[in-house]
């Protein structure tokens, strides 16, 4: 962070799954450069299970003071807030981002890090007017393939990249989750392009040292979704899962008592917001896409063709970079082959996904085709925890003591708007059918 102090007093708004990351990061690894001074959030029953959480892995502690959502000013008030990470529903960021900014806070927001672009240039002319930092948690920078891959395109050993392929599957299990929960709402998430392909198109701006300029895209609710489940006769007859005798033969059923997190978290916080985790992915009131299709360009020329696809058997992608000496090829099969109601676990994670599953997980292979070479296999050691390992080394850049990166991994807040408005682009041209210029949108 900006400011120097032995140890500096951060807060976390939105108590959610997420937040768990940064919360026992906060308390544990880091607790030596950082006291969790504050939580805030819309539902008081979240912000007790996350101090039970920390309570647990540190007897003694105190409990982190609770602050509910219309208390956030007096919260960074009273408790003399440094940092803010930021958690909540996406559409929420960019309100608690600025009001950070504006009370002298530094932020580490999770990503996307907001869902439209008069959003965007609020925080990035808060940013510029405060001079405070804001950092975006794209952990996938630092998964160690990802990092290899930026190292083979930086080394020039394919030449001038001249376009890039790039296909990403979410499976049935992961997949649907996204149609399960707030996210399915295009209000509330931007849709999956924003939500989740803003972690991809913010690798190939960071891979390729470049921005988009031009993106025509194409997608649709083809699988998920009330009409598209009784055409094919996967719709069941309930609205969420949870004392639904229709949910059991839902093999897309979430059961949230099935898993301590999920049960602690949501069922046992619904009397408090009325919030379903666990809504059905065949029923009414899903108005996001669940597959699309995107080309874009970018500054230097090279062109992208991006497919995400929310319904696959397996997970993971395939990347192939096509350049003027050669071509880097990457595969990623976090899993091989969905299992039937995986979620009905008592595992502690709330949603597991790809390689986190250890009977299903796939291959990695990061594979050199130099012209009038035979190909050669990258080896790149695979991290622990999530996200190939990123989510661990992230939090080191995010909370550690900082070191020179030639990776430049770290993100900030213009990071953040030239992989959201790939995003934004590609739903505008859902709408109107026709290429949209992005600096139209935004330009950051």
């Amino acid at each position: 962070m900006s400011r120097d102090t032995a140890r500096r007093r951060a807060a976390v708004v939105g108590l959610g799954a997420r937040a768990r990351l940064f919360t026992q990061a906060l308390a544990g690894p880091y607790a030596d450069r950082f006291e969790p001074a504050g939580f805030c959030d819309l539902n008081s029953h979240r912000m007790a299970v996350h101090n039970a959480w920390l309570a647990d892995a540190h007897p003694g502690r105190a409990p982190v003071p609770t602050y509910a959502a219309e208390d956030f000013d007096e919260m960074l008030r009273r408790e003399r807030i440094d940092l803010v990470v930021v958690c909540t529903v996406d559409r929420t960021h960019d309100d608690y981002i600025v009001r950070a900014l504006e009370a002298g806070c530094d932020v580490v927001t999770e990503k996307p890090m907001t869902t439209d672009a008069d959003k965007a240039r609020r925080i990035l002319d808060a940013q510029r007017r405060t001079g405070r930092e804001v950092r975006v948690a794209f952990n996938y920078r630092y998964n160690p393939v990802h990092s290899a891959v930026r190292e083979v395109i930086a080394s020039g050993e394919i030449g001038e990249v001249g376009s890039v392929h790039f296909e990403w599957l979410l499976d049935l299990r992961h997949g649907a989750d996204y149609f399960r929960r707030w996210h399915r709402d295009k209000a509330n998430s931007g849709g999956l392009m924003v939500h989740k392909s803003t972690h991809h198109f913010d690798l190939v701006n960071w891979w390729l040292g470049t921005r988009p300029e031009t993106v025509y895209a194409q997608g649709d609710l083809f699988f998920y979704g009330d009409g598209a489940g009784r055409r094919r006769g996967l719709a069941r007859d309930y609205d969420r899962a949870h004392g639904s005798p229709a949910a059991d033969t839902d093999p897309f059923a979430l059961h949230l008592a099935d898993s301590p997190v999920l049960g602690a978290l949501y069922l046992d916080a619904e009397a408090e917001d009325g919030y379903h985790r666990d809504q059905n992915v065949f029923g009414p009131g899903v108005t996001i896409e669940d597959d699309m299709a995107v080309l874009v360009r970018y500054a230097t020329g090279a062109t992208l063709t991006y497919h995400l696809t929310a319904y696959s058997p397996w997970e993971g992608y395939r990347i192939a970079f096509n350049g003027s000496e050669g071509r880097l090829e990457l595969l990623v099969e976090e899993s091989t082959w969905t299992r039937p109601r995986v979620v009905r676990t008592n595992g502690s994670e709330p949603v597991l996904h790809g390689a986190e599953v250890d009977d299903t997980a796939g291959r990695t292979e990061l594979l050199l085709r130099r012209f009038w070479e035979e190909p050669r296999e990258i080896e790149v050691a695979t991290g622990e925890g999530g996200h190939g390992g990123g989510d661990v080394r992230m939090l080191e850049d995010l909370f550690g003591t900082r070191v020179p990166d030639p990776l430049h991994r770290a993100a900030d807040a213009a990071d953040g708007a030239r992989s959201l408005v790939t995003g934004l682009a590609a739903n505008r041209s859902f709408e109107t059918g026709l290429p949209v210029r992005t600096r139209d949108l935004l330009e950051p």
